[in-house]
């Protein structure tokens, strides 16, 4: 080849090169380079269109904040965003290799030409790729989104707070959700996020249900009879369900009836969690930092203790956090009761956004598995704008347990009373303790309780994590 028609090739190959970067920075711009009008109009008005579009969102995000949970929990939004994605790593895809073929690779010398083919080839598939990648997250969103939505549930807020009940069954074979492990209600403020959480032990009995209900009407002295406990309700309205001819879920509503009549709340919405899956969503965050202040038995409820999880602040992955937060042997339901709490404080504090994204699939396929719940999606992005703020606030909790509760035999107006009480201290609005008082039980919370079952305090004195206004720091 002569020198001539050498500097040509290399002027052929540098056009080449060009063009392909014009379709990186601006697709369809080779093409109207090259005299193809109507593709790199048509490639140029979408690419632009698509810039206006994300402009308009980004400005109205601004302006809305909550409009990005809105976005991302809308199952039709989602499925236009991901089958445009779709559209467009293809189109793109396309144009990258047009570009190429603008570029007259035959017309050049071989090295020239298989580093345009080497190129053009890492800009398609990465271009390409990242979209189709984005596709793939979109819809393992929507896919989330879906399975964990139902049909229920009320997001009207009740004297200021939505109510949501959260509980912990087994995921074994014939288990799931007969019969609740652990019942918590979260109560929070609509407005800060500030979270009460309300717990209530499995072996509360004697207790009455809403007033009018179902279960009401059943039993109207209460839940009075042999073997008839608040975590045996489910089990009750499964095996009665000719009572329950309109619910999908008997047992999850026989359950809010008997804690709505025992809290005096209205109940807006429920989530079953799978405790099994849960370890698979701690190992999705990479694990949960919790103090450790007693060895934690791994085992017994009827079979060996294999092992224990060693005292102090360690990260813990699925399967020991797990057994932190249910561990009885050598401890009592109530020490249990505090234990879990801490662990949903500290998930609460340390899952971060960058951790979320991060791990999102597997984070998503994880909570897919694990929760049951009657949320619908239009609701979704309410309770984690909630969330969002709760993060930022302090956790109070109250637990209806002894030695203030007699869980055989309840004192109703007392339960309701503790819980008044908590809410209004959460809320600013509860009248204060004299400063003597208040440091004395700060001492006592701290520094002269024990430590049973891994728990700050004990049976008879309480557990500091069931009755605090700061749960962080009682943990």
């Amino acid at each position: 080849m002569s020198p001539v028609s050498e500097r040509a090739a290399q002027v052929r190959f540098r056009r080449a090169l060009s063009l392909m970067a014009m379709t990186l920075v601006a697709p369809g711009s080779a093409q109207l380079a090259a005299g193809d009008r109507r593709v790199g109009t048509i490639a140029l008005r979408i690419w632009l269109g698509l810039w206006a579009l994300g402009a308009v969102t980004l400005l109205a995000l601004l302006v809305n904040r909550g409009l990005a949970l809105t976005l991302a929990f809308n199952p039709s939004l989602l499925l236009a965003v991901k089958l445009a994605m779709f559209v467009l790593a293809v189109g793109w895809a396309g144009l990258f290799v047009d570009a190429w073929r603008i570029g007259a690779p035959l017309s050049y010398g071989l090295q020239h030409r298989r580093t345009a083919v080497a190129v053009n080839g890492v800009l398609c598939f990465s271009v390409a790729g990242t979209l189709l990648f984005g596709a793939h997250l979109v819809g393992v969103q929507r896919d989330l989104t879906i399975a964990l939505s139902g049909s229920g549930g009320s997001s009207a807020a009740h004297d200021g707070r939505i109510n949501v009940l959260l509980m912990g069954g087994d995921s074994g074979e014939g288990r799931w959700g007969l019969r609740p492990d652990s019942m918590t209600v979260a109560s929070i403020d609509d407005e800060t996020g500030r979270t009460v959480l309300i717990s209530l032990p499995r072996n509360m009995a004697k207790f009455p249900f809403r007033e009018g209900s179902v279960m009401d009407k059943q039993f109207p002295a209460g839940f009075d009879c042999d073997g008839c406990y608040l975590n045996g309700v489910s089990t009750w309205a499964d095996d009665h369900t000719d009572l329950f001819p309109r619910s999908d879920n008997p047992g999850v509503d026989a359950t809010i009836m008997g804690i709505e009549g025992i809290t005096g709340l209205n109940i807006n919405y429920w989530a079953m969690v799978n405790l099994q899956g849960f370890k698979d969503l701690v190992d999705a965050v990479g694990g949960v930092t919790l103090n450790v202040r007693q060895a934690i038995p791994v085992g017994g409820l009827g079979s060996d203790v294999t092992g224990y999880i060693d005292p102090g602040t360690r990260k813990l992955n699925g399967f020991e956090t797990l057994w932190y937060a249910r561990a009885r042997e050598g401890s009592d339901d109530y020490s249990r009761m505090a234990r879990q709490k801490c662990v949903m404080s500290a998930m609460l504090s340390q899952i971060s956004p960058q951790t979320v994204v991060s791990n999102f699939a597997s984070l998503a396929q994880a909570s897919a598995a694990m929760i049951s719940t009657n949320v619908p999606a239009s609701d979704f992005d309410t309770l984690a704008g909630l969330a969002l703020k709760a993060k930022s606030q302090k956790i109070s909790t109250v637990s209806l347990v002894p030695p203030m509760i007699n869980t055989g035999d309840p004192d109703i107006d007392v339960v309701q009373g503790m819980i008044t009480d908590g809410i209004d201290r959460a809320e600013g609005t509860a009248v204060a303790e004299p400063a003597k008082t208040k440091k004395k039980n700060k001492q006592s919370a701290t520094a002269t309780q024990p430590v049973t079952g891994g728990s700050l305090g004990s049976m008879s004195e309480g557990y500091a994590a069931n009755q605090a206004e700061d749960l962080g720091a009682s943990c």
